[in-house]
């Protein structure tokens, strides 16, 4: 053993030495202790940043040479090697280091689309594809299987390569069909919806939730969402509805209403509102623009000056600190963020809510944030390469107790959403109190890695007009949010038929709010972020 273990030492020093970019390394059977320990003491040695390629087949050679002899894949059926947990034990011992990566080797027959999608939520860079794995078509030329094509195309997206291997079983038509027919497959792949060619370079992409209570948002961050197709649009409609909600066909030359427009940023809200009133044939006697940011206050000056003239009345307010000469029949605000309430929506309006009439329609009336459990290899590593900039005092894993405004892509949803925080507009309660509680139970139907849990929500602008970025009612087309992620400072794996428990709390105080979670099974975590120690989001 020490002898092979030796040349294998070797062969990765003079890899090392002549620079080559990759090494490709397979796994045949699950007992790889000592090959991941020589693999990680080459990790800390080598001054050169090389990338090991871990090929591993899809289906282990026991598990395919049985169904090969009994005819199919019976994907019912427990296989003898999951060949996800080689991987998994493997990256593991190498303390999941992002140079270490896979390459998959496809099998003839596939194994249950929950198998294959777990294989989508690891670092793939490179597939293995057979030639004996081709089918001879009509004219006599190679192609896949449809449940071949399927998943290549999947894979598609993660951006692999593709190593053909096998000798050619078409000679007539030369090996160069091969390279055509996985060329024609790329051409031929699904076009990317909006969503995804405006999210193109954010994938997986780690980015700090907004503040725009406590920060200015500069003129570009403005840009960005004002180009969305979909929720303005939908604003207007709720503008639309309220609108004929409080002035009836035979009132509207005698009534008209007052509207504000609370959080305007450059005006989106206050044009999707006037066109509404056209829309409506319904009259709006004034609009308050009402924004703190002085620099957008600028842009909707000049839009009053040019477009608006008298109707609009711009406020350079905040809007919690506001006194209104009047109070408003429709209060219109968009302060919303990934998680729905995580950019103070609640505090805001319960602050605005003081001049809206007691029969006022608030827009958004209510909203509902939505937690999954997920796996994600690239997005543990990308949060564990997170550096502190402040120089502050923060815990050294601080990273693992800040949620992430992230486009998942390199990821596995465990469970579906469940529903966590809820809240109303106008709040009426004597008390108003947005400390929230949740307690969560997901069913886990394969063997898994927990990484953390995906943030989404829902909004209901106004009677049937809704705004969504849960995955299973996505406003299509809608690009101005994406989901949040809240991570765990450690990777749990979850076996078929576990329960993962997660306990999170939303906290405030006089000068913040915050998140803190944690599980409690299959194994118990510390809580995350107690106090708001590592993130905090500023009233």
């Amino acid at each position: 053993m020490d002898h092979i273990l030796n040349g294998f030492k070797q062969e990765l020093a003079f890899a090392s030495h002549l620079g080559l970019p990759a090494i490709l390394i397979q796994l045949r059977h699950s007992k790889n202790a000592n090959l991941a320990r020589c693999l990680s003491e080459q990790i800390q040695t080598a001054y050169f940043q090389q990338q090991y390629w871990i090929q591993i087949p899809l289906v282990s050679a026991r598990d395919q040479a049985e169904s090969l002899m009994e005819g199919q894949l019976d994907e019912e059926k427990e296989p003898q090697d999951d060949t996800w947990k080689w991987w998994h034990e493997f990256r593991t011992l190498c303390d999941s280091h992002r140079r270490i990566n896979v390459v998959l080797e496809l099998s003839a027959n596939l194994p249950s689309e929950d198998v294959l999608t777990r294989w989508l939520a690891e670092p793939i860079k490179c597939a293995v594809v057979s030639t004996s794995l081709f089918l001879t078509n009509k004219r006599g030329y190679p192609v896949l299987s449809k449940p071949h094509q399927n998943f290549l195309k999947k894979l598609f997206k993660l951006e692999i390569q593709i190593i053909l291997s096998g000798s050619d079983r078409h000679p007539d038509k030369g090996l160069h069909t091969y390279q055509q027919y996985l060329d024609h497959l790329w051409q031929t792949r699904t076009p990317p919806d909006p969503v995804t060619q405006f999210a193109r370079g954010y994938e997986d992409y780690l980015q700090s939730p907004l503040q725009p209570l406590m920060d200015n948002l500069e003129s570009q961050t403005y840009e960005i969402f004002e180009k969305d197709p979909v929720k303005y649009s939908q604003y207007q409609k709720a503008v639309y509805y309220a609108l004929l909600d409080k002035i009836k066909p035979e009132e509207k030359e005698t009534k008209s209403v007052v509207l504000m427009v609370v959080g305007a940023g450059r005006g989106p809200l206050v044009r999707a509102s006037i066109a509404a009133s056209h829309q409506a044939d319904r009259k709006i006697r004034k609009v308050y623009a009402v924004e703190k940011n002085p620099n957008a206050v600028v842009t909707l000056e000049n839009m009053k000056d040019e477009m608006w003239g008298d109707l609009v009345e711009v406020v350079s307010c905040d809007m919690r600190q506001w006194e209104a000469p009047e109070k408003a029949d429709i209060l219109v605000s968009e302060l919303l963020g990934s998680f729905g309430d995580n950019e103070l929506s609640p505090e805001c309006l319960d602050g605005a809510q003081r001049f809206l009439q007691d029969d006022g329609i608030s827009i958004p009336c209510e909203y509902t944030s939505y937690l999954s459990p997920l796996q994600s290899e690239k997005l543990y590593n990308e949060v564990r390469a997170c550096k502190d900039t402040t120089n502050s005092n923060k815990p050294f894993d601080h990273n693992f107790e800040t949620p992430y405004v992230v486009r998942l892509h390199n990821f596995q949803m465990l469970a579906p959403p469940q529903e966590v925080f809820n809240f109303k507009h106008p709040n009426r309660d004597a008390v108003i109190d947005n400390t929230r509680y949740a307690s969560l139970e997901f069913e886990i139907n394969q063997d898994a890695v927990l990484h953390g849990f995906a943030g989404y929500f829902d909004t209901v602008l106004f009677d049937k007009v809704n705004l969504s970025i849960h995955p299973d009612t996505h406003s299509p087309g809608m690009f101005s949010w994406f989901p949040i992620l809240f991570p765990i400072k450690t990777p749990v794996y979850v076996k078929k038929d576990d329960r993962i428990v997660l306990h999170i709390w939303r906290s405030c105080n006089a000068k913040n709010v915050w998140y803190e979670w944690t599980i409690v099974e299959p194994s118990v975590l510390p809580i995350h972020n107690p106090k708001g120690r590592s993130y905090t989001i500023g009233l």
